[in-house]
Order: C-alpha cells, then sequence, then structure tokens
C-alpha cells in the first residue's frame, strides 16, 4: 500500500472519530430543546458532554490538518468550493462553543434562554450540513480540467445531499439520546430512552434509503459489506435502547457511525473528490496527493502523537464517566 493510501485510510478514521464524538455533541445540543423540560434537565444534558465537547473537536482539526498536508488538491478543491456551507459550519462551532462558556455568566433569564437557543440551533445546522458535504463528496461536483470547483451553492442542494444531511441529524440526535440515557439518572434518563426509540427508527428508514441509494450508485462488494454492518448495528442499537441496555445502544450506535462513514469512503476510492462533468477530471489519492517525502514525514509525526491524544482522551472519559441527574445540578444564584 503506497503512502496515500494509508492517507487516505487515516483521514477516514479521524472523520470516523470526529462523527462518533461530535455526533452525540451535536445531539445533546438537539435535545436541549427536545427532551429538556425545564432549565434544570437542559443543565444536566450540557453537563453529560461539558468535560468533553471541546476536546472532540480535535479530531476535526487534525482531519482539516491532514488532508491540508497529505492532499492538497483535495483540501483547495473542497473548501473553496464548498465555500458558504463550511463557513456555517465553523461560525456554528465558535458560537456554539461561545454559548456554553457564557450561558451561566448573568442570572438573567433572557441572557441564558438566548444562549440556549444558540446551543440548540449551532447544534442542529451543523449535523445538517456535514450529511449534505458528505453526500455532494461522495455523488460527485462540478469539477474542471484545473481541478476548480466550477458549480454554485445550488449545486450543493440536490435530493441525495440534503437526504444525507437528513440521516446526519437524526443519527447524530439518536446518538445523543442513546448517550443522554447512558449519563443520566432519574425521569430525564427514562425519557430520554424513549427519545431514542422513535429517534432511532426514523433513523432507520432515512439511513437505508441513504445507504442504500449510495450503494446502487457507487457501491462494490466492501461497500455493501459496510452498509450491512451499518444496518444490522443500528437495529441492534434500537433493540438494545428498548432493553434499557444504554451501554450496548451506545456502543452499537458508534458502530453505525463508524461502518457508514467507511462505506462512504469505500465507495470514494481510489478518488477523493470525483467530477460530475468528466471523470477525467476526477481528483484521486495519486493526483491530488503532496509529495512521497512529506508523506513520509507526515506518518511519523502521526504515529509518535496519535498514542498520546488517544491516551488522554481516553483517561478524560473515564474520569467523567459516572452519570448525572437533577439532584446533582446546583441551584442557581
Amino acid at each position: 500500500m503506497e503512502l496515500h493510501d494509508v492517507w487516505f485510510v487515516l483521514i477516514a478514521v479521524l472523520w470516523t472519530g470526529y462523527f462518533f464524538l461530535e455526533g452525540f455533541d451535536f445531539g445533546i445540543g438537539v435535545l436541549t430543546k427536545l427532551l429538556a423540560r425545564d432549565r434544570q434537565e437542559r443543565r444536566v444534558l450540557i453537563n453529560t458532554i461539558g468535560p468533553v465537547w471541546d476536546g472532540n473537536e480535535v479530531w476535526l482539526l487534525t482531519a482539516g490538518g491532514a488532508t491540508f498536508a497529505a492532499f492538497p488538491e483535495w483540501y483547495a478543491t473542497l473548501f473553496s468550493g464548498f465555500y458558504l456551507p463550511l463557513l456555517i459550519i465553523l461560525l456554528c462551532l465558535i458560537v456554539r462553543g461561545v454559548a456554553f462558556e457564557y450561558r451561566a455568566k448573568r442570572p438573567e433569564e433572557k441572557w441564558q434562554t438566548n444562549w440556549e437557543h444558540a446551543i440548540f440551533w449551532t447544534s442542529l445546522i451543523p449535523a445538517l450540513l456535514w450529511g449534505v458535504a458528505f453526500g455532494n463528496i461522495v455523488r460527485g461536483v462540478k469539477i474542471d480540467a484545473d481541478m476548480e470547483y466550477v458549480g454554485n451553492f445550488g449545486d450543493l442542494l440536490n435530493p441525495y445531499a440534503l437526504l444525507g444531511g437528513l440521516v446526519t441529524l437524526s443519527l447524530f440526535t439518536f446518538h445523543g439520546a442513546v448517550f443522554a440515557a447512558l449519563k443520566t439518572v432519574g425521569d430525564i434518563r427514562a425519557r430520554a430512552r424513549g427519545m431514542a426509540l422513535k429517534l432511532g427508527l426514523v433513523t432507520a428508514v432515512l439511513a437505508l434509503g441513504f445507504l442504500s441509494w449510495t450503494q446502487i450508485d457507487n457501491g462494490d462488494g466492501k461497500s455493501l459489506v459496510a452498509m450491512i454492518i451499518a444496518v444490522l448495528a443500528l437495529v441492534g442499537a434500537i433493540g438494545a435502547i428498548a432493553a434499557g441496555r444504554e451501554g450496548w445502544s451506545f456502543a452499537l450506535s458508534g458502530v453505525t457511525i463508524t461502518a457508514a462513514v467507511a462505506m462512504l469512503f469505500l465507495t470514494l476510492f481510489p478518488n477523493v473528490m470525483p467530477s460530475s462533468l468528466n471523470d477525467a477530471w476526477n481528483l484521486t489519492v495519486t493526483n491530488a496527493s503532496s509529495s512521497p517525502y512529506t508523506l513520509k514525514i507526515m506518518t511519523w509525526c502521526a504515529g509518535i502523537a496519535t498514542p498520546v491524544v488517544l491516551l488522554y482522551q481516553g483517561w478524560t472519559y473515564w474520569v467523567f464517566r459516572k452519570r448525572i441527574g437533577t439532584q446533582h445540578i446546583a441551584e442557581a444564584h
């Protein structure tokens, strides 16, 4: 396997890690309006991700940096062609981080309510737009012979990509509901289970349609195996949450995300960004990659830094592993 193939796999792993971890982050943000009945319950939900949400975003930064360094042509075409949706995602992530930190800085109800609205919308919008973005990457966009995107924003809002956005939104919200059931106690835990069950059924329908469409258009034997694993894992996650086994459900919903992302990257390879105008203009792991020397240096750096990051993030989740409930929330001053 060539180094550019290795880095294609590593970037897929980084995006998988990001969607697995930030997925339930986004889901919790959406559930602050759908599940929580009052401010105290919203505080419970926010506190379940309070110690880890910023660390989860490191995976996005690493995935973007790795793409820039390993596949500069892919990075340039992607970030110029998808400039507006990616800018919206970036602004949402900035506002979302500020909202988490500033929400409790003042006691006025209007102040806190406005920041809670911000948490909801800046969680929902990226969860939707990531699916739209990856749907377009897999489907192919208007790339010319100079490796430049020549379409417009409207071209990105096609039925396949919009369905992909609904899948990521529903899947992340389901993932977040399972995480909420896993991390809370009392009445909110029971309602999180019920919410997860309903969301899981909706997600199953949307995901089956999207993955089947992907398989018919671009799939092969390997992607079919990944699709089957994703569907079976999602069904298992729904069954586990119905049985009250939150830990198994969360693990299986994670497998669903992993297998679904793997399927998308398997349908892409050896392309990294197909052209819908001419197959000869596709960006591939070969024509979009950096020099072998650059990839070699990156591989050594990744081999040293990655285990450290994984150990640190694993330790963080271990420290904050206990469940919380409304009884653990101090009265507001």
